[in-house]
């Protein structure tokens, strides 16, 4: 009996084993207590890969140019103190190394002029070209090459150092194609995205892969909002645009980090929800106008807090107050704890900078402060920041 039952489980186990092996995978039955993991819908798995990006680069492809300088000799002379990745050694010198971003000095007779390249993106059909600011920063001229091999001169009509933002015009007897902004808030970690440029002087040149992060902060500046992806972008990408799968701009390419130079998987885009209103003020005053608080501010901590007889560490410290400026006239003190901007919670330092500089010049704005352990609120106007000054617009390159 023994030896019956013994043969009648062999025989289960090598009929389950043959099943096993016809169907090309094991199953294990869920343990007791453990929860089996919701299906995944169909659909979903599908939309995973897509057959081909072939139709929206071809859509998409004839809006983004060359761009190329030309400008006195360069010879470096240590970090600029407006560049975008001012106050990070480490950023600093892969972007140099990167996109050979350098300072120039003037120009010796007999010196040969040196070139660069870039990339950039039509967003109207009258010649409005998106790029980078280090891509054009200190040009004598800058040519356009469309996609059809068309070359144009380029006109600078502003720059925004601070969000590395520049506009560019050109003529054309001819409407040209554009992109249009789409919005990179809906965009999260795992969508696809095609980066098209020019790297190397390979015009023309797209690359895909996904969203790898948002929300990068990588000590470029108080703006810092990217969007971090691992599509191949290299020197010459730089000012490209970043398509999602419909044809939208979502951002531009701008930085990599790299231990060699070369991509490695990390690069970083602005958002297009943050290029496209700077955008639109460039076209429309050739200078972007933020607000002006004029304080300096620290970041909170929990040792701060507690010394400050606060619960929590969220907030951004009042460290000095400017004289003359928007803050002192509204009464702000050092060591007062901004809490709340404009009805929104303020839990950082990176709340407030934007938050100041996105109402912009001439508001009315309610701050709530921590002070003496009373919650304040206070109104204040906005000034325009004295430190930003307006791209000269120029009648030739």
């Amino acid at each position: 009996m023994r030896s019956t039952r013994l043969s009648l489980r062999v025989s289960v186990v090598a009929v389950a084993l043959v099943m096993v092996a016809a169907l090309g995978r094991w199953e294990f039955l869920p343990t007791p207590g453990a929860a089996a993991a919701a299906p995944v819908d169909e659909a979903v798995v599908a939309s995973f890969v897509p057959a081909s990006f072939a139709d929206v680069i071809a859509a998409v492809k004839p809006a983004v140019v060359n761009i190329s300088t030309t400008m006195a000799d360069r010879r470096f002379a240590g970090p600029r103190d407006d560049g975008p990745f001012r106050g990070d050694p480490s950023f600093e010198e892969f972007f140099r190394r990167f996109f050979r971003r350098q300072s120039f000095s003037p120009a010796q007779a007999g010196m040969p002029q040196a070139r660069a390249m870039g990339s950039g993106f039509i967003v109207d059909a009258a010649g409005l070209i998106v790029t980078n600011n280090h891509v054009i920063d200190g040009a004598d001229d800058i040519i356009v090459t469309l996609n059809d091999g068309t070359r144009l001169p380029a006109e600078l009509v502003g720059r925004d150092p601070q969000t590395d933002l520049a506009l560019l015009e050109v003529q054309s007897d001819d409407a040209l194609p554009f992109a249009a902004f789409g919005d990179s808030d809906d965009t999260r970690a795992g969508d696809w995205v095609i980066a098209i440029g020019n790297p190397f002087g390979l015009g023309g040149t797209a690359t895909t892969g996904i969203v790898s992060a948002r929300g990068r902060d990588i000590k470029s500046g108080p703006f810092d909002d990217f969007l971090q992806i691992d599509a191949p972008i290299n020197h010459g990408n730089s000012g490209g645009p970043l398509f999602d799968t419909t044809g939208k701009v979502i951002g531009v390419n701008t930085a990599i980090y790299s231990p060699n130079g070369g991509s490695v998987g990390i690069g970083f885009a602005i958002p297009a929800t943050q290029a496209a209103p700077i955008v639109e003020q460039l076209r429309a005053n050739g200078r972007v106008a933020r607000g002006w608080l004029g304080v300096q501010i620290q970041q909170m901590d929990e040792e701060l807090a507690a010394g400050l007889g606060l619960e929590t560490a969220s907030g951004a410290l009042v460290a000095s107050v400017v004289d003359g400026s928007p803050a002192a006239e509204a009464g702000l003190l050092a060591g007062d704890v901004i809490v709340a901007f404009d009805g929104k919670p303020v839990e950082g330092i990176k709340d407030l900078t934007r938050g100041v500089a996105a109402a912009g010049p001439d508001r009315d704005i309610a701050m709530g402060l921590m002070r003496d352990d009373n919650r304040v609120t206070v109104d204040v106007r906005l000034a325009s920041n004295p430190g930003e000054v307006a791209a000269a617009r120029r009648s030739s390159p």
